[in-house]
């Protein structure tokens, strides 16, 4: 997308602030024509003072200099106000779109990008964007008319020594050109350096007691110091480059100077300009250098917001989870198929799963056990639609999943994992979290006390109104699962996922755990996997998988009878003691 695309896609976000930009605009126009009106009134004051004498000029000129500056800060005052106004809301609507369509991405998505790049774009990139799509024209509207109005001033003053101005400006415009390409280029790799530090930033935060515990703190300390650094670097360059003119401009401007007051001095002694006129053209020429400076210096805060909005767009034109389906199932009974089902990772040189075939009846369990890697996970994340199968098709009442709207087909599923996904809000919050409808207290007392809960919640300072902080961390690990339970107990759906649910746990959270997952997955079609298999002997069925496919199938006693895969992994667990 070229900068002029980019930045009319920009502008786009302003359209519905068109009033307030109005305001922001008119006002702006005003402060700019006025500045012309300050050398335009030093003529005659210097002329009708010290020349002709008129004690009109001396009674009248510092009135119209007070009143020309209080309409000026006033109209300052005003467009400041309506242009950040705008600008704040051009940044909420960026943010809210970038958010709506991260909740919207396919799984994929999120396996390929780290999340501090993420949260980059979200925060310090957005902020760029606003300088491009408000700030800039800000000086671009404002200066422009400031350097338009002195320059007919000057015109009307004296049109020769005005033209000799115009033998620079093609200098500095040329500076201005050559700096722009090195600016963006700068900036875009500001921007990613600043992804991957506020990324080691966050796995900082997140890890911090591994980082303790293994000894990690210098390890991360230079990982961190060395983004840290290249974001340093990044930012001097683009400060650099981004000051480059400035120099040239000020030596472009200081012989315009030279020469005008060469000739300038020349005309007023052979009296082709009075003195007031000659003061009056000085003070203009003074005045312009400055718009012509920011007018210069905002294509570092243009390409800065372009290379930003880059990014920003480039995550909302990311292609939303494919949602083709209009199926739409209510209340499923619950009857789970696996029709020769085959997938791979994005990348990935081998299938995770390949030729997979079974069913659950409703209110059946059916536990899915294996080596590490040998594809358990992924045929729990394929029935969420988290991905979609390579080949093969997955039934849930008879309907491909396909077929189903994505909130038809999640609005059956329940899931438990092996690290339970919790949300910096109340006890009460979190567990009537996705029930899609008003939730009373006493459900959710009810699936507190369900999921074993209730007793360790109605200890918290606050009991339900407690907040447990990010991902729950206030709580225990048995604790964080009990809440996930009850979660799941308030949606009540008829297909339950538990990936991992018990793995993480000691014997007595277990127990309770345990205890809790056996009312959730009653009269629920559930598909559990597990490492202990202790877990899952009560079973349906056990699905046995290996590099993915299913190599056995049947109750507990039936693996084992076999002597096979299901009783290799049993030894591993239970040595010579199989349970039987």
């Amino acid at each position: 997308m070229t900068g002029q695309e980019l930045y009319l896609r920009l502008l786009a976000y302003v359209k519905p602030y068109w009033r307030q930009f109005g305001i922001a605009l008119v006002a702006m126009v005003v402060l700019a024509a006025t500045e012309p009106a300050i050398p335009a009134l030093l003529k005659p004051m210097l002329d009708g003072t010290f020349v002709e004498k008129d004690p009109d000029v001396v009674r009248w000129t510092p009135l119209l200099l007070i009143g020309l500056f209080l309409i000026r800060g006033s109209m300052n005052f005003l467009s400041g106000v309506a242009f950040e106004w705008v600008a704040g809301k051009v940044v909420l609507d960026l943010r809210r779109q970038m958010f709506e369509r991260i909740l919207t991405l396919p799984t994929a998505f999120f396996d390929a990008h780290s999340t501090g790049n993420l949260i980059a774009r979200v925060t310090f990139n957005v902020n760029q964007v606003t300088q491009a799509s408000t700030k800039v024209l800000t000086v671009l509207v404002k200066d422009t008319i400031i350097v338009a109005g002195l320059l007919a001033y000057m015109f009307y003053l004296n049109w020769l020594l005005t033209l000799i101005m115009f033998v620079l400006l093609p200098v500095i415009a040329l500076i201005v050109r050559l700096l722009a390409k090195r600016l963006r280029r700068i900036s875009r790799s500001l921007q990613e350096a600043m992804g991957d530090m506020t990324h080691v930033l966050e796995e900082g935060v997140r890890g911090h007691k591994v980082i303790k515990v293994f000894d990690g703190k210098a390890y991360e300390q230079r990982r961190f110091d060395r983004l840290a650094n290249w974001v340093r670097r990044y930012n001097l360059k683009t400060k650099v480059a981004g000051m480059a003119h400035e120099p040239a401009v000020e030596l472009a401007g200081a012989l315009m100077m030279a020469i005008l007051i060469y000739v300038g001095t020349h005309e007023t002694v052979a009296g082709e300009l009075t003195v007031g006129g000659f003061v009056s053209l000085m003070a203009a020429v003074g005045l312009i250098f400055s718009p012509i400076k920011r007018l210069t210096s905002i294509n570092e805060a243009l390409q800065k917001g372009l290379a930003a909005a880059e990014s920003v767009f480039d995550l909302i034109d990311q292609q939303a989870e494919r949602d083709t389906g209009t199926g739409q199932l209510k209340e499923a009974q619950g009857r789970l198929r696996f029709r020769n089902v085959g997938f791979r990772y994005p990348l990935a040189k081998r299938d995770a799963l390949k030729d997979v075939s079974f069913e659950a009846a409703p209110g059946e369990t059916v536990a899915l056990v294996g080596r590490s890697g040998g594809g358990k996970t992924t045929v729990v994340a394929l029935i969420p639609r988290f991905y979609s199968p390579a080949g093969g098709t997955i039934e849930l009442d008879g309907v491909n999943i396909e077929q189903l709207s994505l909130d038809s087909l999640r609005a059956n599923l329940s899931l438990v994992g092996q690290e339970s996904v919790l949300f910096d809000d109340t006890v009460a919050a979190n567990i009537a979290y996705g029930a899609g409808r008003e939730v009373t207290q006493r459900e959710i007392e009810q699936a507190a006390l369900d999921a074993n809960a209730l007793e360790f919640i109605l200890r918290l300072p606050e009991g339900f109104d407690s907040r447990i902080g990010e991902d729950g961390v206030r709580l225990s690990g048995g604790q964080r699962q009990r809440l996930a339970i009850a979660r799941a107990l308030i949606k009540d759906a008829p297909v339950l996922l538990l990936d991992e649910a018990t793995s993480a746990l000691d014997t007595e959270s277990e127990r309770m755990v345990q205890d809790a997952l056996a009312r959730l997955t009653a009269n629920r079609t559930t598909l559990v996997i597990a490492h202990r298999l202790s877990t899952v002997k009560h079973a349906d069925r056990i699905l046995v998988i290996k590099e993915g496919r299913i190599v056995e199938r049947g109750k507990h006693e039936e693996l084992i009878s076999l002597d096979g895969e299901y009783t290799e992994l049993c030894r591993h667990q239970f040595g010579d003691a199989v349970p039987g």
